[in-house]
C-alpha cells in the first residue's frame, strides 16, 4: 500500500514529534560539567562562609574535572548574589551559596526581585552552625535559665550584644527576648571582633555569635559558653546546654550554608551535583578544617535542604513581623 503525499508528511512529523520526546527525556550528558562553574557568595572573602565553600568547590574541582569559581557579591541583603544566579541560564554552571541569611531576606524584606522558593532548586546543605550565648567568664551568668532569672530580676538593665542590626546574631538576640519575655537592650556592633571586646570589658552582659567568634577567647579561659541555640547539643559544644534544654523549646537558632542551582536547571545535573557534594562532605580533611571553623560539615538531599529553607522562612517571619522589622 503506498502512502499518499500528506500521509507520508504526517507519518514524519509523528516521527519528529516522538524522536522529540524521547530526546527531551534523555539524560544529562555524562561529561557536566564542560567548563567552569561559577558559585557565587552574598559574602565577602576571608569570612567563614566564604572559607567553607572554597574548602568544598576546591574538592569538587578535583573530582569532577573543572574549576568551581568562587565569586564573592556582599551586600544588599543577598539580592546581588541572586539576581547574579536568577539572571544566568538554568544549566548548572551558575550556583548560588544561601542559607538562614537568604531565608532571613525573604521576611526581612516587604519585596525582592526574585523569590527564593520558587526561582531556585536546591543542591545540598554544606554545613551547620549553631548559635551560641556568651558571657565574660567572671560573670555570674551560667545558662540560660540563669540569664532569664536576672533579666526578669532587672528589666531593661541587662545588654544583649550581636553584630550588624538585621543579621542572624541580632535576631537571635530579639529572638531570645521574644521567646523567654525578657526585657533587655539589644546593642549592636560593627564586627564581631568588636563585640568580643565589649564581652570582655562587661560592657554587654551576653554575646549572640557562633563558635568561630569565641574559640579564641573560650579556650584562653575569658568567656564562657552559657547556652547554645541548637535543637540538641552540638558535637562542636558536647557540654553546653540547648536553650531547649533550659525550658524554651521555640528558641531553636541554627545557621546553615548551602547550594542552590536556577529552577529550571535539568534534575540530573542537580542530582550529580548532590551526589558529589555529600562524598567531599564526608572527607576527613574537609570534616577537620569544618570543625576548626566552628561547624559541622553536613549534606542533605535537595529535598532537607528546600524544607530547613522553608522552615527558616516561617520562623524568621513571625520574629521579623512581631518586632515590626520587615523593610
Amino acid at each position: 500500500m503506498r502512502l499518499s503525499v500528506n500521509a507520508h508528511s504526517r507519518t514524519l512529523v509523528g516521527i519528529v514529534a516522538v524522536a522529540g520526546v524521547l530526546g527531551s527525556a534523555l539524560p544529562v550528558r555524562a561529561d557536566y560539567p564542560e567548563k567552569p562553574i561559577r558559585v557565587i557568595l552574598p559574602f565577602g572573602a576571608g569570612g567563614v562562609a566564604d572559607v567553607t565553600v572554597r574548602l568544598v568547590t576546591g574538592k569538587l574541582s578535583e573530582r569532577m574535572g573543572q574549576q568551581f569559581v568562587v565569586e564573592n557579591k556582599p551586600g544588599a541583603g543577598a539580592i546581588n548574589a541572586a539576581m547574579a544566579v536568577k539572571s544566568s541560564p538554568a544549566d548548572g554552571y551558575a550556583l548560588l551559596l544561601g542559607g538562614n541569611g537568604i531565608a532571613l531576606s525573604q521576611s526581612l524584606f516587604k519585596s525582592l526581585p526574585y523569590d527564593i522558593v520558587k526561582d531556585f532548586a536546591n543542591i545540598s546543605v554544606l554545613a551547620q552552625f549553631d548559635m551560641l550565648l556568651a558571657a565574660n567568664s567572671t560573670s555570674e551568668i551560667t545558662s540560660a535559665g540563669k540569664l532569664v532569672e536576672l533579666a526578669r530580676a532587672k528589666p531593661g538593665k541587662l545588654n544583649f550584644g550581636t553584630v550588624a542590626a538585621g543579621s542572624t546574631q541580632n535576631l537571635a538576640a530579639e529572638m531570645f527576648k521574644v521567646v523567654t519575655g525578657v526585657d533587655a537592650v539589644v546593642v549592636t556592633f560593627r564586627t564581631t571582633p568588636d563585640l568580643v571586646t565589649a564581652l570582655l570589658r562587661g560592657d554587654v552582659d551576653v554575646g549572640f555569635d557562633y563558635l568561630a567568634a569565641f574559640s579564641s577567647t573560650v579556650s584562653d579561659g575569658k568567656l564562657k559558653i552559657i547556652a547554645s541555640g541548637g535543637e540538641k547539643r552540638s558535637p562542636l559544644t558536647p557540654s553546653t546546654p540547648t536553650v531547649v534544654e533550659s525550658g524554651w523549646p521555640e528558641y531553636v537558632v541554627t545557621s546553615w550554608n548551602g547550594l542552590s542551582a536556577l529552577t529550571g536547571t535539568p534534575p540530573e545535573i542537580i542530582a550529580k551535583l548532590n551526589k558529589e557534594i555529600n562524598e567531599v562532605l564526608k572527607l576527613g580533611d574537609v570534616q577537620v578544617r569544618a570543625t576548626q571553623l566552628g561547624m559541622e560539615a553536613i549534606g542533605t538531599t535537595p529535598e532537607g535542604m528546600a524544607k530547613r529553607l522553608q522552615d527558616d522562612i516561617v520562623r524568621w517571619r513571625g520574629v521579623i513581623t512581631k518586632l515590626g522589622l520587615q523593610r
